[in-house]
């Protein structure tokens, strides 16, 4: 009886046949079962049409028979690649061909399925080759990887080993990171047991925050808002900075500060800023609750007070107040009397 051979090449012999010879065709159907478990083919596809993959029987360096196969050269249409109709095998396959056609790998004929490499595509597959009855032979892609979870633009994340979805964990391409259901974003401290959370409010509007693009000019800043939510970094206003004691002589005054003036040792000067704006202010104290035997003069330096071109005099023991500037029409105004 003569040998026959499976569809991938290896030789059938038959009891008693092949004395001599035996043993050279074993190897080579060794080197055939090598070919199959891990060999390499590198496939001419180039120009258009069908290339056929080759079994060959009992002779090793078929091209069908091959685990992983690389596709190359330039393809200037549509071209397909087929397999014969009775091999079953799963392949290792890269699109390498240069040109923007597809690549479609199929059994020569018969109904079942094939896959197809698009014009993009120059990747690797992996493709599972049943024979099945012989009609209907079906070329199948195996997939790595388990289905996402959950519905459309869900994140997904590792639940258990799976993939796990979350409606209210979505990401809309035009809008970004989206956290539903008042869902808090936390950032959390090295342990991982003490969190800063940020979430919506129960009812809102929508708006965006857009973060400043550098940190704080200065210690002491706060967070202030646009109208359409552009934050920007803003120095704290509103109270008087207040200065060391001043005890002798004159001292020009600037706006926004406050002084101690202590009068005790002989009566003191102080200056208003020369060239002040509206809103601009000058706080002072009665240090030591001298101002009513050691007086405190508020010089003007070019501008009025109260509306007059004089200097203020504070003859009043603990006397407290602030100036603040209008315009050049009354100048500097107490703000309490």
């Amino acid at each position: 009886m003569a040998s026959t051979y499976t569809p991938l090449g290896v030789e059938l012999m038959a009891t008693g046949e092949n004395a001599g010879t035996w043993g050279t065709k074993t190897n080579t159907n060794l080197n055939i079962i090598e070919q199959i478990s891990g060999g390499f083919a590198s496939v001419a596809v180039a120009g258009t049409g069908n290339t056929n993959l080759t079994i060959t029987d009992g002779g090793t360096g078929a091209t069908g028979a091959a685990r992983v196969l690389e596709l190359t050269g330039t393809i200037t249409g549509n071209i397909t690649v087929s397999i014969p109709l009775d091999v079953e095998n799963f392949y290792i396959i890269k699109n390498s061909t240069s040109g923007g056609y597809t690549v479609e790998f199929q059994y020569v004929s018969g109904s079942g399925t094939s896959f197809t490499w698009t014009t993009t595509q120059k990747d690797w597959r992996i493709l599972c080759a049943k024979a099945d009855d012989g009609t209907n032979p079906n070329i199948v892609e195996v997939s790595l990887t388990t289905s996402p979870a959950g519905s459309n633009t869900e994140v997904q994340y590792n639940n258990s080993g799976s993939f796990g979805g979350d409606s209210n964990l979505t990401w809309v391409a035009a809008d970004g990171l989206n956290i539903g259901s008042q869902k808090e974003l936390r950032l959390q401290d090295t342990t991982g047991g003490q969190y800063i959370g940020q979430k919506a409010s129960g009812t809102t509007t929508s708006y965006t925050l857009t973060w400043p693009a550098g940190a704080a000019a200065a210690n002491d800043y706060v967070l202030k808002s646009s109208t359409a939510g552009v934050l920007s970094w803003g120095e704290v206003t509103g109270g008087a900075s207040w200065q060391a004691v001043i005890t002798t002589g004159t001292t020009v005054a600037t706006a926004g500060n406050g002084y101690f003036c202590n009068t005790s040792g002989g009566v003191i000067t102080l200056t208003l800023p020369a060239s002040p704006s509206i809103g601009d202010f000058v706080s002072f104290i009665d240090y030591a609750g001298t101002f009513d035997t050691s007086n405190l003069t508020i010089g003007r330096n070019g501008k009025k007070i109260q509306g007059a071109t004089a200097d203020l005099t504070v003859s009043t023991e603990r006397a407290a107040n602030t100036l603040v500037f209008v315009d050049d029409t009354q100048g500097w105004l107490l703000q309490n009397k």
